[in-house]
């Protein structure tokens, strides 16, 4: 899964590398500490164009009567998003990509959660594979909100020693044919990163909290002292 991670690029260079125009309310980066419900950075295409936009970290099906009104979906499994009530129909229509630096995975030792910080090993943004759509409370006025969900497949071999799902990462050929520029098939991207594709430390337990925030927070962990 992906339950955390960082964003560094500027908004700039994120509109740049995916030929997108950006939206005028992104997010702040950098942000070391990317939480479930806060704002992510997410390109789309639409009406010809790609869009850099803003969009809150947690799909809210049409149904739901509040934002809160059932399980927070950070994540959708490829292995079945197609078939989840709350998710076919954005797989098929409406598909973006998250933009990050990296992310974060626990292992465990007893009790105790053990962070890692995971990159590409080739130092390049990740582009996780999302799906996204617009909700509003009915019978009020308050404007529609963007919500999206990484895609997550089953973890690679080396990366199974962490975790047993990761992100579906896509590489720059990916992106027309995800974002459906390029005709149908992007259900063959939903696979894992080849096992070469990512490198990863382990860093302090601060991240541990949602509430912690500064560049420490993706420092390896021989660098700086736990207490």
């Amino acid at each position: 899964m992906c339950g955390r991670f960082a964003v560094t690029l500027p908004p700039d260079a994120m509109a740049q590398l995916f030929a997108a125009v950006p939206a005028n309310d992104l997010p702040d980066v950098p942000n070391y500490n990317v939480c479930p419900t806060n704002a992510v950075h997410v390109v789309t295409a639409q009406n010809g164009q790609r869009q850099l936009g803003a969009m809150r970290w947690g799909f809210v099906p049409h149904w739901y009567k509040t934002t809160s009104d059932g399980p927070l979906l950070i994540n959708a499994r490829a292995e079945t998003i197609a078939e989840k009530p709350a998710f076919r129909a954005a797989c098929r229509e409406r598909r973006g990509i998250i933009l990050a630096t990296g992310f974060y995975e626990w292992t465990r030792d007893g009790d105790t959660r053990l962070p890692w910080y995971i990159t590409r090993t080739d130092g390049a943004p990740l582009a996780f594979a999302a799906i996204w759509q617009s909700w509003a409370a009915k019978g009020q006025d308050d404007p529609p909100i963007r919500t999206a969900a990484i895609v997550t497949t089953g973890a690679n071999a080396p990366m199974s020693a962490i975790h047993h799902r990761m992100p579906v990462i896509l590489t720059p050929d990916d992106v027309a044919l995800w974002l459906g520029e390029a005709g149908k098939g992007a259900a063959t991207l939903m696979r894992a990163a080849p096992d070469d594709a990512l490198t990863w430390h382990r860093v302090a337990r601060d991240v541990n909290s949602n509430r912690a925030s500064g560049p420490d927070l993706i420092t390896p962990l021989g660098d700086v002292i736990e207490d």
